[in-house]
């Protein structure tokens, strides 16, 4: 049979491997072993400090009244801070801890310690100490080794597990801060992680999603042309760890409402070939269809808008200069007007399309100046009143009207605009009325047609650029420029600009800035 001392350190060491592999607190670890080895050993109490980056410091201690660990801290501070275990001064580092437990305890301990070494490097150091004279055995050292030991697996372990939980947790923040979603399927494509994005753009939360197959989460209300994973996998797909798949188009959110998107799956293989997971990178390209779909706009009304007066001018211009033909001074006089209108509108559509352009590097410049709004709404209806015959011009402003500050070309041309408008969609005439008030400390502006309206469907977007009405489009002239323009000019004046919706017949736009902005 063993003796009684050997079974005792069997099932210490039996009991210190079971903490090993139950227990990840390596406080916790720690602990247990220095008070089993100072019970194995008959001793009193001890400790465990480990070496960190630039210094050492007491990890756990037992039986050990907290006065001591200040006589502790120089003997900590002398220790080498050397991984090598070849160059681990441990002797000197035990002499040293000897004169100091004798000292404080005035004789009645002493003390041994040894390193933990684990994976070919010093990661702290074991003290025991004993509250009656006598040196420590070889056996005594031997058994302390084991725990010494035990002990370094118990750092070993910790830090390669604090390590990897550092690691996790610095990618579960890089997936969730992520502007773009993110989402890993697992060979038979059901959610094992969602990010915060992916739950924006699809209104699902990651709680919801997680498990639930991608069908289920994964819906569109029309997609380009290609196939869905869904339809891939069944065909195969992925062949090869470099395979990628792009889908896109509108998917349908949990709301009802739906997002444009584009997804691109990507396969990740265990090194036997395995299929181990499918990572999604899910992005929002509302903005890329909203710029397709201006540019495409932009294309057909300018080349519209350019077709036609170009058409004419060109038709005039051919038939004035035909050899076959004297004409009349009235035709040609009548023929020039055209040609002459037709340029204005040319050169006003590419002063829109300039102006429109450099909006988009930010607001206008502004000239500052005094300016009388009410004068440049006269000269304004004088000037249209030999535009139409079939208009009426009205001015209905306060008698407190006052001078503004501001850009007087720029104001004009608001006006301008928005009087031009009137006259273009109001096409059966009427009256064309301009009212002007007071109220606090901003100048309101109004122009008023008989027009059919804007239909509530557009009055959110009149504002826009190159946005036009699908049913005027059709009837009226216009590039969609006139109004952008004007709501640039009004907010760089510090100004707004809105169409009244309480109006039950026609249409009136107003504007108002403040009248002493500088």
């Amino acid at each position: 049979m063993l003796p009684d001392f050997r079974v005792r350190q069997r099932d210490y060491l039996l009991e210190i491997s079971r903490v090993l592999t139950e227990e990840l607190d390596l406080e916790k670890v720690l602990a247990r072993i220095v008070r089993l080895a100072s019970e194995l050993l008959s001793s009193s109490a001890g400790l465990i400090a480990l070496r960190e980056t630039d210094e050492w410091r007491v990890a756990t201690t037992y039986g050990i009244n907290p006065e001591f660990l200040k006589y502790l801290d120089p003997l900590l501070a002398d220790i080498p801070d050397q991984g090598d275990p070849a160059r681990f001064e441990l002797p000197e580092v035990n002499r040293r801890l000897q004169r100091i437990t004798q000292a404080a305890s005035m004789g009645l301990l002493t003390g041994v310690g040894l390193p933990l070494i684990a994976r070919e490097e010093v990661v702290g150091v074991i003290f025991v100490f004993r509250s009656y004279r006598g040196q420590f055995s070889r056996e005594d050292r031997a058994m302390l080794a084991a725990f010494a030991s035990q002990a370094a697996i118990a750092v070993s372990n910790a830090r390669l597990y604090t390590q990897v939980a550092d690691q996790r947790r610095h990618l579960d923040g890089i997936l969730e801060s992520s502007a773009d979603g993110i989402f890993i399927l697992g060979p038979s494509y059901r959610f094992t992680r969602f990010n915060r994005a992916c739950s924006r753009l699809t209104g699902y939360s990651a709680d919801y999603a997680i498990g639930k197959d991608h069908s289920e989460i994964i819906r569109w209300s029309r997609r380009e042309p290609g196939l869905s994973l869904e339809e891939a996998g069944a065909g195969g797909w992925p062949l090869s760890s470099t395979a990628e798949l792009y889908v896109e188009g509108d998917l349908v959110r949990k709301d009802g409402g739906s997002a444009s998107v584009g997804i691109t799956y990507a396969p990740t293989y265990s090194s036997d070939g395995r299929l181990l997971s499918v990572v999604a990178n899910l992005r929002d390209i509302t903005r890329f269809r909203e710029a397709e779909e201006l540019k495409s706009t932009f294309i057909s009304i300018i080349s519209h808008e350019l077709r036609t007066p170009v058409a004419l001018i060109k038709g005039y211009v051919g038939t004035l200069r035909r050899d076959d033909a004297a004409w009349d001074p009235i035709v040609v006089r009548d023929s020039l007007a055209v040609i002459e209108e037709e340029s204005d509108h040319l050169a006003e559509l590419i002063d829109d399309l300039l102006e429109a352009s450099k909006l988009q590097s930010g607001a206008p410049s502004l000239n500052f100046a005094d300016v009388d709004l009410a004068e440049i709404a006269k000269d304004l209806a004088e000037r249209f009143k030999t535009q139409s015959k079939i208009h009426q011009f009205e001015l209905r402003l306060s008698d407190d009207f006052p001078i503004v500050r501001g850009d007087e070309q720029r104001l004009t041309q608001v006006i301008s605009n928005l009087l031009s408008n009137a006259i273009k969609y109001a096409s059966t005439g009427g009256k064309v009325l301009i009212q002007g008030r007071v109220t606090g400390n901003e100048v309101v502006l109004c122009v008023q047609d008989e027009g059919p309206g804007i239909p509530p469907s557009d009055r959110v977007r009149i504002f826009e650029r190159f946005y036009r009405s699908a049913d005027l489009a059709r009837t009226t002239k216009g590039a969609g420029l006139g109004l952008f323009l004007a709501k640039a000019v009004v907010e760089a004046h510090g100004g707004r600009i809105w169409v009244d919706e309480k109006l039950e017949r026609g249409t009136r736009i107003c504007f108002a800035i403040p009248r002493g902005r500088e």
